[in-house]
C-alpha cells in the first residue's frame, strides 16, 4: 500500500511516498514543493485527514483512477448495447437464463450445457467459451464489433467479479473510457500560446486567424523553423479550452483576465444572518419633491441586504449623491432595532420567537418593529469612491466588520442586492406617481410634473413597505438548502436561524454615533478653542485642557481628537480624556438666539472666496457670519428667489437642509440638537414621517432673522448700558437749559386739601425767581 510512488491526500494536500521502512515504522513523503517530510507510520494510520489518492490505488479500475467513478452514462449507445450483451452471457453462465430470472425464461432455456441442475459453474464457463469461439469462427466481423472475439474462461471470471463489485459498468472495457488528455501541445507551442495571449490583451481585438499568424511568428523567431505548430483547428480548440471564447469586448476581456489573476478559487457558503451583507446605491426611479423649494429631484437609495435571509436591514435616501458618512450611518442602522411609528399596527411589531418583544423594547428603550438587526461580519460593496476611503476603514474597525469590494466582472458577489432593486422597482416604485421607468424610452410624458411625494414621505412609504410586505414575501428561488421545497420568507428564515444558532441581543450604545464620525487631530487654543475646516469651535468642556498638550502618542502626538459630522458643521464633538464623556462644541460664529439656516463645507469655502474678493481677512468667525449668511441667501429678496437661483443652486440649498435634519435625527438625545423646521423621519426617530415641508420663503426669513439677531448682539456688546434718550423737540431742550424757565407744577392732588402747604410752595418759587 505504501510502496514508493504511492500518493496520499493529507489534509487536502498531495504527498508522494518516497521511501517506506516498515520495520522502523518510518515513511518519507515528498510534497508538491519538493520538501521531504519524515513521519511515523502510526501517525499516518491514526490521522483523520489521511487517505490514499485514487490516482495510484490498484483496487480501482483504470477508468476510475484520478477521476470520478465510471458509470453507464459515460458510454456511447453502441457501447451500452455491448455491455448489456456481455451481461446476458454472464447471467446465462451463472443461472442458465439470459435474463437471470427463471420466471422470465425464453422457450428454449435453459440449454443443456447451461442447466444449473446438471452442470457446475466451471463447466458452464467452458461451454460459454466454446460457444463464443464458434460464433467468432462463423462471423469474425460481428464478433469483433461485439468485442467477443478474444473472450476466454479467465475473461468470464474477470467480468463476473467486476459485475459483482461495480455492477453492469464493470463489464465495460476501460479503453472505452480512457483519460481525456486533449490535444498534445508541446512546450514550445504552449509558450507561444501564452505569449500571444498576453499580447492580444494589450492590443485591439484580434481574430483567430490573426492569433494563428502571431503564434507561427513567435515559434519561428524564438525556436526556429524546425519546430512544428499544430493546425488552425487544433489551435482554435486549445485556445477556447484554455482562455474561453473570443466573443466579449476587449476591455471586458482585460478586466476578466486581471480578476482571474488574483482569484483564490474559494467559495463562501452563507449559512447565518449577518455573515454577508450586500450594500449598494442606486438612483431612485421615482421623482420626489425636496422640502425647501418643492422642486422635483432625483434621490439616491442606499440599500443593505442580508444575503442569507434576504432581509432589507437598512436603507437611506440622500439628495444628489451619498457620502461616506451616509454609508457609516447605514452600517449603524443595521446594528440598531427599527422603532415603531405611530401609524404602524401590531402586525408590524417584533414577533420573532425566542426573544419576546418586551425584552427587546426594554433594551432599546422604545417599541421595536419586526425587522432583523445584527452586527454585520462582512459587507460587500462595489468599487465606488464612497466605499473606498480612510473614513470607511475606521468605520469597519469600530464595528468589527470587513468591508470587501466585489470582484471585477463577478456579478455573483452582489447579485442578491441587484435583484432586490429590481423587485422593489416592480412591486412598489412602478405604482407611484413620478416613476421614470427603466430607461428613457419607457419614460412617461412628464414624470417631474407627476411627482407629489416629498423625500420624508417617500422614506416613510419605503420603511412601511419593507416591514409589512417585503419581510413577509414568499421566496420563489431562495429557499434554504435544508428545506428547498418549503415556503419561506425573510422573517421565517430569520426566526429559523434564531432557533438553530441563537441570537445575540447586542444593541449598541448611543456613543456609537460619535465613534463613526470622521476624526480630526488638532491642538486646543488657549482662547479660541479648536479649528477644523477653517471654522473655530469652543465650549466649556475645553477649559481644563486649554493650552495643554494631549498625552496621546504616535502619529498624532500631543493632539486631541475631535469628531465632526460633515452634514452639519455647526457642531463638533469632543471626548473628555478623563471621564470619556462626549461634549458638544458649538461654532463660535453661531448666534446664541434664533434659528440658524443649515450650511455645508462647500458654502463655507464659497464665503471665504467672497471675502478674499473683497479684500477682507476675517480675524474670527464672528466676522465670517455676515458673509456666510449673505452667501446662503439672506440678502436676496424673497420675491426674486425663484428667478435668481438656478435649479442646481436650489438643489444645493435643499440638500443642506436635509443633511442637517438627518444629522440631528442621528445625534443621540443627550447631545445638543438644533431646532430645524423639518426633520425627516429616520431610523432613530420617533415621528410618523409626516413632515411639514420647509419652504424657501421660511429659509430666507431664517437668514434675515439670523442677520438681525447677530447685529443686535453686537450692539449689546458695544453698549452694555442703555443711554438716556434725547429730548423730543428743540423747545424742550431750550427750556431745560434756560434760567427764566418756570418749573413744572409738582403739586399732587392731596396738596389741595392743605392750603398752607400750597402757599408755602408758591412763596418758595417766587423767592427762587427773584434771586
Amino acid at each position: 500500500m505504501l510502496e514508493p510512488g504511492t500518493e496520499l491526500i493529507i489534509d487536502g494536500e498531495v504527498w508522494r511516498v518516497e521511501t517506506c521502512l516498515p520495520h522502523l515504522g518510518r515513511v518519507t513523503l515528498i510534497g508538491d514543493e519538493g520538501a521531504p517530510w519524515k513521519v511515523q507510520l502510526s501517525e499516518l494510520i491514526h490521522r483523520p485527514g489521511c487517505r490514499p489518492s485514487s490516482r495510484t490505488r490498484k483496487d480501482l479500475p483504470a477508468a476510475s483512477r484520478g477521476r470520478q467513478p465510471k458509470s453507464m452514462a459515460d458510454l456511447l449507445p453502441v457501447q451500452q448495447e455491448h455491455v448489456m450483451r456481455r451481461l446476458e452471457h454472464i447471467r446465462e453462465v451463472e443461472t442458465g437464463y439470459r435474463s437471470g430470472d427463471p420466471d422470465a425464461a425464453l422457450p428454449h432455456e435453459p440449454l443443456p450445457q447451461y442447466d444449473p441442475e446438471s452442470t457446475t459453474l466451471t463447466q458452464r464457463r467452458k461451454a460459454k467459451e466454446a460457444e463464443l469461439r464458434r460464433a467468432r469462427a462463423m462471423d469474425p466481423a460481428l464478433a469483433k464489433s461485439l468485442a467477443l472475439h478474444k473472450v476466454s474462461t479467465r475473461t468470464l471470471v474477470r467480468w463476473d467479479m467486476a459485475r459483482r463489485r461495480l455492477g453492469p459498468i464493470g463489464l465495460a472495457d476501460d479503453r472505452w473510457l480512457r483519460e481525456a488528455t486533449g490535444h498534445r501541445i508541446t512546450t514550445e507551442v504552449r509558450e507561444a500560446l501564452f505569449a500571444v495571449r498576453d499580447e492580444s490583451l494589450r492590443r485591439a481585438k484580434l481574430t483567430a486567424r490573426d492569433r494563428e499568424r502571431l503564434i507561427h511568428q513567435y515559434v519561428r523567431e524564438v525556436f526556429g523553423e524546425q519546430t512544428k505548430v499544430p493546425s488552425y483547428d487544433v489551435l482554435s480548440k486549445v485556445w477556447r479550452d484554455w482562455f474561453g471564447s473570443n466573443g466579449g469586448r476587449q476591455r471586458y476581456a482585460r478586466s476578466a483576465a486581471m480578476a482571474q489573476k488574483y482569484a483564490t478559487g474559494r467559495h463562501v457558503v452563507v449559512h447565518r444572518p449577518g455573515q454577508v451583507v450586500a450594500l449598494d446605491t442606486t438612483v431612485l426611479p421615482v421623482k420626489v419633491l425636496e422640502d425647501v423649494f418643492g422642486d422635483p429631484v432625483s434621490v439616491h437609495l442606499t440599500l443593505a441586504l442580508d444575503v442569507y435571509t434576504h432581509s432589507i436591514v437598512a436603507f437611506r435616501l440622500s439628495l444628489v449623491s451619498d457620502s461616506s458618512i451616509d454609508v457609516a450611518m447605514v452600517l449603524r442602522d443595521m446594528t440598531m432595532p427599527l422603532p415603531m411609528r405611530p401609524d404602524w399596527g401590531e402586525d408590524m411589531q417584533w414577533a420573532y420567537p425566542g426573544i419576546p418583544g418586551m425584552v427587546v423594547a426594554d433594551f432599546a428603550g422604545y417599541e421595536v418593529a419586526g425587522l432583523p438587526f445584527f452586527a454585520p461580519e462582512t459587507v460587500t460593496t462595489d468599487h465606488g469612491s464612497v466605499y473606498r476611503n480612510h473614513h470607511l476603514v475606521e468605520v469597519q474597525r469600530v464595528l468589527g466588520a470587513n468591508i470587501k469590494p466585489s470582484r471585477v466582472l463577478r456579478p455573483t458577489d452582489k447579485k442578491a442586492v441587484e435583484r432586490a432593486f429590481g423587485a422593489i422597482r416592480s412591486l412598489l416604485f412602478a405604482l407611484l406617481l413620478g416613476y421614470q421607468g427603466v430607461d428613457t424610452a419607457d419614460r412617461g410624458v412628464d414624470p417631474e410634473a407627476d411627482a407629489c411625494l416629498t423625500v420624508a414621505e417617500m422614506e416613510h412609504i419605503i420603511a412601511t413597505w419593507i416591514v409589512k410586505i417585503w419581510q413577509n414575501r414568499r421566496f420563489d428561488s431562495y429557499a434554504p438548502s435544508w428545506d428547498p421545497g418549503g415556503d419561506h420568507s425573510p422573517n421565517s428564515l430569520f426566526a429559523a436561524s434564531m432557533s438553530q444558532g441563537g441570537f445575540a441581543l447586542r444593541i449598541p450604545s448611543p456613543e456609537l454615533y460619535y465613534q463613526l464620525l470622521p476624526s480630526h487631530q488638532v491642538m486646543i487654543h488657549g482662547k479660541r478653542g479648536v479649528k477644523i475646516k477653517n471654522l473655530w469651535y469652543d465650549g466649556d468642556a475645553l477649559d481644563p485642557y486649554r493650552g495643554e498638550l494631549s498625552l496621546r502618542g504616535g502619529k498624532a502626538k500631543s493632539r486631541y481628537v475631535i469628531r465632526r459630522d460633515p452634514r452639519d458643521p455647526c457642531f463638533v464633538f469632543f471626548q473628555d480624556p478623563l471621564t470619556h464623556d462626549w461634549h458638544t462644541l458649538r461654532w463660535v460664529g453661531l448666534p446664541e438666539e434664533g434659528q440658524f439656516p443649515a450650511f455645508s463645507d462647500a458654502r463655507v469655502r464659497e464665503a471665504m472666496r467672497e471675502l478674499r474678493k473683497r479684500g477682507l481677512a476675517p480675524k474670527s468667525d464672528r466676522d465670517l457670519l455676515p458673509a456666510l449668511l449673505e452667501v446662503i441667501g439672506g440678502k436676496i429678496p424673497v420675491e426674486q428667489w425663484p428667478t435668481q437661483l438656478t435649479k442646481k443652486q436650489r438643489t444645493e440649498h435643499a440638500r443642506e437642509v436635509i443633511q442637517a435634519a438627518a444629522a440631528a435625527a442621528d445625534r443621540p438625545a443627550t447631545a445638543a440638537r438644533p431646532a430645524p423646521a423639518a426633520v425627516p423621519a429616520a431610523r432613530t426617530g420617533s415621528d410618523d414621517g409626516k413632515v411639514v415641508p420647509l419652504r424657501w420663503r421660511e429659509r430666507a426669513e431664517q437668514s434675515q432673522d439670523a442677520v438681525t439677531n447677530e447685529r443686535r448682539r453686537r450692539r449689546e456688546i458695544a453698549v452694555p448700558n442703555r443711554p438716556t434718550p434725547p429730548p423730543q423737540d428743540l423747545s424742550e431742550r431750550l427750556r431745560a437749559t434756560s434760567l427764566l424757565a418756570l418749573p413744572d407744577d409738582d403739586f399732587d392732588d392731596d396738596d389741595t386739601d392743605n392750603p398752607g402747604a400750597a402757599a408755602a410752595a408758591a412763596a418758595a418759587a417766587e423767592e427762587e425767581v427773584s434771586q
